[in-house]
């Protein structure tokens, strides 16, 4: 069996032990998951079973990319998509020719430990593995890197749950990076776990941004101000329904919960006794989501091109449920905020999953400079665009 296969297989693997531990454990997901994934969608299927608000329609932008994971445009309009599994960053030309596709395609970085979150910084391409953090000068207008990578950060913990690393330059010129759980739920040996970190562009001055959080994949800062917001994936194994997935206003120094809170300062019931000061002083969701949807990437929306209604909107992808009798995300939805600080969650991509047959399972979003939003999908290897076109009867937007 090949190398990137055993990246699928074995989480699965250790999902079908703990069941045969825990007799109530319900375990459903797409199969083809842990087989190298589905075929992406055609055209016409597309149209046939996603859902999108009115004025926007979908297109399979780039396809044959396995396991395509986080999202991110160069100066220059050429998508950069991770691939995990291949230990490789590949580079997607911008479609200046206009036939809804990329004019080309070269895999740019190899040879990496499971590369998953990616940013470009003063000259550099900084990508996130899951032990550390490495760097190579990359050329925009010239589609080249030069030299060989450099490690910024060592040490990240590995092992257990949650391998991937997630990583993104804020408007304060700091380079933030988060590490997921090792498990379950549990207390941690490793204080750099459940965490975001944040480390000068060199990789020095790391401190632990934030804790007690046990899967934070997606992180974007709010337009117009320096708030910083993420995706957390709730605990499993507590029935269908709880606890929720989280959104939550990331503060410096603020705890989240995490093990010993669920949702809005809940008890965990297997580590909330005893700590009753720790869930007091947890900070709570922003924004609660649906149990076990799995809220991976999220990105901000700031395209003039796009309906008012969703200028300043996150987009944030559900990535689809495992433990759960029925399935549930296996969408995209978008959040609304509203002057009063409410935030109002709205469909926006479904049909992944129609009567439980599923063909794609979202992992992140960028806007394109082109007004385009652009979606991966790690089950279909597939990148999607979605376009905004103004009609008749959308024009009032």
């Amino acid at each position: 069996m090949k190398k990137a296969l055993w990246y699928l297989v074995l989480p699965a693997m250790l999902i079908l032990v703990v069941a045969q531990r825990f007799g109530h454990l319900t375990v459903n997901f797409p199969l083809k998951s842990v087989l190298g994934g589905a075929a992406p969608p055609a055209e016409e299927a597309l149209r046939h079973r996603l859902s999108l608000p009115p004025g926007f329609s979908p297109a399979v932008y780039a396809a044959d990319l396995p396991g395509a994971r986080m999202l991110r445009f160069t100066r220059t309009g050429d998508l950069l998509v991770s691939q995990p599994n291949a230990g490789a960053i590949v580079l997607l030309e911008k479609d200046a020719d206009g036939d809804g596709h990329p004019d080309g395609r070269q895999q740019l970085l190899a040879g990496l430990s499971r590369p998953h979150g990616l940013d470009l910084w003063n000259g550099w391409l900084y990508v996130a593995e899951t032990y550390g953090v490495v760097r190579i000068r990359y050329d925009a207008a010239q589609r080249q890197t030069s030299g060989a990578p450099e490690t910024v950060v060592s040490g990240i913990p590995g092992g257990g749950n949650h391998w991937s690393r997630t990583l993104k330059f804020g408007p304060d010129g700091g380079m933030y990076v988060s590490v997921g759980s090792s498990c379950n739920v549990c207390v941690e040996d490793d204080p750099l776990r459940a965490t975001l970190l944040r480390f000068e562009p060199d990789g020095t001055k790391r401190e632990i941004y934030a804790s007690g959080l046990r899967n934070t994949v997606g992180f974007d800062w709010r337009p117009g101000t320096r708030e910083l917001y993420g995706t957390d994936n709730g605990r499993d194994l507590l029935g269908d329904d709880f606890p929720p997935c989280e959104l939550n206003r990331i503060e410096k120094g603020a705890f989240y919960g995490w093990p010993y809170a669920n949702g809005n300062r809940i008890a965990d019931p297997d580590y909330g006794k005893g700590h009753e000061v720790d869930i007091q002083r947890s900070l709570p969701p922003a924004h609660e989501f649906k149990a076990h949807v799995a809220p991976l990437g999220m990105a901000f929306l700031k395209g003039a091109k796009l309906p008012q209604e969703y200028r300043g909107a996150a987009l944030v992808a559900l990535h689809g449920s495992w433990n759960r009798s029925k399935k549930q995300g296996y969408e995209v939805v978008s959040l609304h905020f509203g002057p009063n600080g409410r935030i109002a969650e709205r469909p926006f991509i479904t049909g992944f999953n129609i009567n439980e047959d599923v063909i794609g399972r979202p992992v992140d979003l960028a806007e394109g400079p082109d007004g385009a939003i652009y979606v991966s999908d790690d089950y279909a290897g597939t990148i999607y665009r979605i376009r905004y076109e103004t009609t008749p009867d959308n024009s009032h937007n």
